[in-house]
């Protein structure tokens, strides 16, 4: 018997991924249920080869679903996470409305999938950061065999990260450029095509952004407090795709030989690093794929032990759809749903 469940946000980006990997993965789905804002209602989404149509976030009722997949945003998961979960449905929920509450477990399965036993206190379960879920995907096996000191990490995110309106100024500027009508950035700060922006979310005291912050903290939540991380974050005029440049300092000696035999084997990793010319991943080459992809392994000679690691994902996939749907599944092979009734 399968379960009935609801995306909330179905028409953006990543509820479109969320129902396109549902469908993929043969989730045991009985109902599926497309939910969006009144202004929404009727909108006809794809799953499989069923259409659904969009229904009102503030009729539905949550009490006949067993999961409700939430990517709609932080204000609207702040609001309506806690009336859904209220109702006796499960909230996977994708924004950064619940990730730092200490009653709500941010899960990725590969990496801390025993800690989603604590999601009975509020029925709620957070979703990482994009950046960070690609991250911690890499860094977890590694932390296992030499553990992990410090990280330093610079990202070189898609504009997809950002919505569909950011997607839509990166192609029309990039049109503009091309007959001579100088682009007017609206979305991001400054021109995006053709240019990289060293600025995601708001700005702290400190001088970083909130995105950096969020790496740091939810990294230390997921894999070792213990971990000390620094980040820089950057736009780039990539659609799809985050890329993410990093190294990592260990307590303990690795190899890159070592490193590179473990990733080979860990869950979530593909290892493409071949040292020749296009012996490694790019974005462009992630995209629809569910792995995190791992190039560019070498030892770091200024430090005992080090080492660097180029790393790609899909962040519509593995960065948000992919790891919600994974969260559920998690949930249900541990026999730690109870169904609706």
């Amino acid at each position: 018997m399968g379960y009935r469940v609801a995306i909330v946000g179905a028409t953006g980006n990543v509820g479109r991924e969320m129902l396109e990997i549902l469908a993929d993965r043969e989730f045991p789905v009985d109902e599926a249920f497309a939910i969006a804002s009144r202004r929404s209602m009727g909108v006809e989404c794809s799953f499989g080869d069923k259409t659904l149509k969009c229904q009102d976030l503030e009729q539905f009722d949550f009490s006949k679903c067993d999961f409700a997949l939430m990517s709609a945003g932080g204000s609207v998961s702040k609001e309506w996470g806690p009336k859904i979960a209220a109702q006796g449905c499960v909230v996977i929920d994708n924004s950064s409305a619940f990730r730092y509450d200490p009653d709500v477990p941010l899960i990725v399965p590969e990496v801390n999938a025993d800690a989603i036993a604590g999601f009975t206190k509020k029925n709620i379960i957070a979703n990482p950061n994009c950046s960070t879920a690609q991250l911690v995907v890499a860094l977890k096996p590694l932390h296992d065999a030499a553990t992990i000191k410090r990280v330093v990490v610079a990202t070189y995110q898609s504009v997809s990260g950002a919505g569909k309106e950011a997607m839509e100024e990166l192609w029309t500027q990039t049109k503009g450029i091309f007959v001579t009508d100088a682009p007017e950035p609206d979305k991001f700060t400054k021109q995006i095509a053709f240019n990289v922006i060293p600025h995601i979310d708001v700005f702290m005291e400190d001088g970083s952004t909130k995105e950096e912050w969020k790496m740091v903290a939810e990294t230390k939540k997921i894999l070792d407090k213990n971990i000390k991380l620094t980040a820089t974050c950057a736009r780039v005029p990539v659609f799809v795709g985050h890329s993410e440049a990093i190294n990592i300092e260990f307590e303990k000696p690795i190899t890159a030989d070592e490193a590179r035999a473990i990733l080979r084997e860990s869950p979530g990793c593909m290892v493409y690093d071949k040292r020749e010319d296009g012996g490694y991943m790019t974005p462009v080459e992630c995209v629809g794929e569910y792995a995190t992809y791992i190039s560019r392994i070498r030892e770091d000679s200024t430090l005992d032990s080090g080492l660097n690691i180029w790393v790609v994902s899909d962040n519509l996939r593995k960065g948000a759809a992919l790891n919600t749907v994974q969260i559920a599944e998690t949930l249900i092979n541990r026999g730690l749903l109870k169904k609706a009734a």
